[in-house]
């Protein structure tokens, strides 16, 4: 009779873990997601700030088209294509705003400053934002080589996640403090 307490209690304590680890894993999930609309956000601010300037005429006509162009890629792109559109307008701006020039000019126009603030802060916030769902996702997949997790399925259908991978190097004129 104690055989059997004694392996029904292994039964339950297995039966804890595996749903202790079940929950995490779905925790781990719900953060990935959060994570992805919380870049999601940041991207869609970092190209309409970009549109917004663009079409302010405070540019020269070259820039505004290269800026416009880029951001408009990169709210309009499919899923597939996102990451090199993103990754397109991290480099036009980089090569929009290449000297701390360019930058003061645009503060000493009427309304230059506001854009500059807005952009700037924008730029700022994706690599922190894609640094925060890459992290969630390494989590995640920590979580999910487990054996036991595969073994019990413990994932789910839920799709392996993904980590971003886009160049978000900010022009170093936008980050610096002004």
């Amino acid at each position: 009779m104690s055989i059997w307490i004694w392996v029904a209690f292994a039964v339950v304590l297995v039966g804890l873990y595996l749903s202790w680890t079940a929950g995490r894993l779905d925790r781990l999930h719900a953060r990935i997601d959060a994570a992805r609309a919380g870049l999601d956000a940041q991207l869609l601010r970092r190209a309409s700030a970009t549109l917004e300037l663009s079409t302010s005429t405070l540019l020269d006509p070259a820039a505004s088209v290269v800026l416009y162009q880029a951001a408009h890629g990169a709210r309009t792109a499919s899923e597939e294509g996102r990451e090199l559109a993103e990754s397109e307008l991290s480099q036009a701006l980089r090569a929009v705003f290449a000297e701390p020039e360019q930058v003061r000019e645009l503060r000493a126009l009427v309304g230059g400053e506001e854009y500059v603030v807005e952009l700037s802060s924008a730029v700022r916030r994706v690599p922190m934002a894609r640094t925060f769902h890459n992290d969630s996702v390494r989590a995640a997949r920590a979580v999910r080589r487990h054996r036991i997790v595969r073994i019990f399925r413990l994932a789910g259908y839920a799709p392996f996640p993904q980590t971003v991978e886009i160049d978000d190097e900010a022009p170093p004129v936008l980050v610096a403090p002004a």
